[in-house]
């Protein structure tokens, strides 16, 4: 049976699972890290960076340094949530081709995709080392509230990293997938998902025959860690600006390191009451002194700062229980995702809004990604023992634009996918011979202010009279919440129809361009991991010999053969050493027989010496 891993593709953290012998595992990477964070970076050199090593170089490459991209991810150069990020990032996001927005690092230009492919391609050899085989097939978590250009954009990042994406799965519905597998439980639970850049509620009944069943889910695809860290940022800037005059949002490297300082802040705060923020050599005045800041942030001050985003998620979660029909007393467990669930302050308005203890037996970095993983097995899996079936919601209405610039809805907010629906309008003129279908998503009456998926036009209608020719119009929603549209002259059968694949703000060239590129990447990647560990086997022989050579020399002193072979292995040092300094990673590794055989030996006289 094909391997399936599921990725949780986070905004500050991503992570990689497997189900083996009917268990989902995370896998760690090569630090031994069970998350790795979602950072991409190029070096002044041209290296691309991912990961831990990217987050290191942060603060003194914080210009090509790119965090947070999944809330960037689908959305139009001109949307508010671009305009906010600009104003709050160090790095460069500027406006690509198709009215998206894209990242500048270095003298390249990079689509959001094609970061978050990097992302995803570094998970998928996080998962090849773990598994010692080739990875292609992965279930990829969105967030519930993502419309369909995230949740296409998403997918092609996953083709850019030469994975097939056979699945987009909800991060609150893989959440409970891996809360409720293999435990044959009848239960209504709601899943609280507040990770570092999106918040997500859903209501869902697990029942014991297998069927994970979403009722309802809302949420805020840019509200999340990222705006908790953003209020502390602000605190301490302004702090700064009104004790010494200078505004630190002016200078990358400060922002950076503002940043850092925030986030470790937050997140000692879940544990302590107070904790101090100390930079020193923040940056120069105008009289060229050096400035510190340092402040004492209490856990009081933060939860002031951050009530409204807290009241926030509150109030989508009382949304959310409305359009559910449901009564909190009828909830039987409540589970917290996401690492912004371990503030103290969030747990308690949970516990207060839903009246009980959150449940606590849940990983709330890992279990998205082992819930992905479970749904991978499932859908490969022909012996029927992870038998299950998963019936997701639309999270927002779709429709089209009708008459007077008003929307009309097709599939409402919340309907199980994958669903479709079809309704008859009629011309608005005479003898109109084409109608434009623009196909929206969103919650508002005026078709302008919902989100614009796409756009056809359905020709050659027969004239006649206004309110004359009928077209029906068709939506289609598959098991990943893409959507198609269908349009056709009920009386000829005319028909023109799209699927809503091209608004991720991605030519299908550049898609493949994209791909050859990442392939190159990783071929490059794997020959840099072989090197170097040809380079740390040669040193480590090379160590451990020079270590041994004063016992050696004693041992075997006395005899022309002692000599003899002293002289041999000092030259055998002194070559690998010579191919070490030269680069030369081919020489070094035919030396590798020479060195191992000289640390044999060596070892050998030392141990009979003994």
């Amino acid at each position: 049976m094909e391997r399936v891993i599921g990725i949780d593709l986070g905004t500050f953290n991503s992570c990689v699972a497997v189900v083996e012998s009917g268990t989902p595992v995370v896998i760690a990477n090569r630090g031994g890290y069970k998350v790795t964070p979602s950072m991409v970076a190029v070096t002044e050199g041209g290296k691309r960076l991912v990961g831990h090593i990217a987050k290191r170089q942060a603060v003194t490459n914080a210009e090509n340094t790119v965090f947070a991209a999944k809330r960037l991810i689908g959305r139009k150069w001109d949307s508010p949530q671009v305009k906010n990020a600009i104003q709050t990032c160090p790095f460069h996001i500027v406006e690509g081709p198709h009215g998206d927005c894209r990242i500048k690092m270095r003298d390249k230009v990079y689509s959001i995709p094609e970061v978050s492919a990097m992302v995803l391609q570094e998970m998928k050899l996080v998962a090849e080392d773990y598994l010692g085989e080739e990875i292609n097939k992965v279930v990829v978590t969105v967030p519930a509230y993502f419309n369909d250009n995230q949740r296409q954009a998403t997918k092609d990042a996953g083709a850019i990293a030469g994975l097939d994406v056979i699945r987009i799965i909800n991060e609150p519905t893989s959440a409970a997938l891996a809360y409720g597998f293999g435990k044959n439980i009848d239960r209504t639970v709601a899943v609280f998902d507040l990770g570092g850049g999106t918040f997500d509620i859903s209501i869902l009944e697990i029942s014991s025959s297998g069927v994970f069943k979403v009722i309802s889910t809302a949420g805020d695809t840019f509200l999340g860690g990222e705006d908790f860290d953003q209020r502390v940022i602000d605190w301490l800037v302004d702090g700064f600006q009104h004790e010494h005059g200078i505004d630190l949002r002016q200078d990358r490297m400060a922002l950076q390191r503002l940043k850092d300082a925030a986030e470790k802040a937050k997140c000692e705060l879940s544990a302590v009451t107070e904790t101090e923020v100390n930079l020193p050599f923040i940056i120069s005045s105008a009289r060229n002194e050096a400035l510190h800041l340092q402040r004492l942030l209490t856990r009081a001050t933060l939860e002031e700062l951050t009530a409204d985003l807290i009241d926030r998620t509150v109030q989508i979660c009382e949304l959310t229980l409305g359009e559910a029909a449901l009564g909190k007393d009828e909830l039987e467990d409540i589970i917290l995702v996401g690492g912004m669930t371990r503030m103290p302050k969030v747990q308690e308005r949970v516990s207060k809004f839903f009246q009980r203890d959150p449940c606590k037996g849940v990983h709330p970095d890992e279990v998205v990604g082992l819930g992905a993983s479970i749904q991978g097995a499932a859908l490969v899996d022909e012996t029927h023992e992870m038998d299950m079936v998963l019936l997701d919601v639309t999270p927002h209405t779709l429709g089209i634009m009708v008459v007077g610039g008003y929307f009309e809805e097709l599939i409402p907010q919340n309907t199980t996918v994958p669903t479709s629906r079809s309704k008859p309008f009629t011309t608005v003129r005479d003898n109109q011979t084409a109608v434009k279908i623009l196909v929206l998503q969103g919650e508002s009456r005026r078709a302008e202010d919902n989100e614009l998926l796409g756009e056809f036009i359905l020709t050659g209608l027969r004239r006649a009279p206004v309110g004359q020719v009928e077209v029906e119009v068709t939506f289609e929603i598959n098991a990943d919440g893409i959507v198609s549209v269908h349009a056709k002259d009920v009386e000829t059968g005319k028909e023109q129809s799209i699927t809503v694949t091209a608004t991720s703000g991605l030519t299908e060239d550049e898609i493949n361009d994209m791909m050859v590129d990442a392939s190159d990447y990783a071929v490059t990647r794997r020959e840099d991991e072989a090197s170097e560990q040809v380079r740390q086997e040669a040193e480590t022989l090379i160590a451990e010999i020079e270590r041994l050579f004063p016992d050696v020399e004693q041992i075997v002193a006395g005899s022309d053969f002692g000599r003899d072979a002293i002289d041999k292995a000092k030259g055998v040092v002194d070559n690998a050493r010579t191919l070490l300094e030269r680069g030369d990673i081919a020489g070094l590794k035919d030396e590798l027989e020479s060195l191992g055989r000289t640390q044999r030996m060596f070892k050998g006289v030392v141990g009979k010496s003994a």
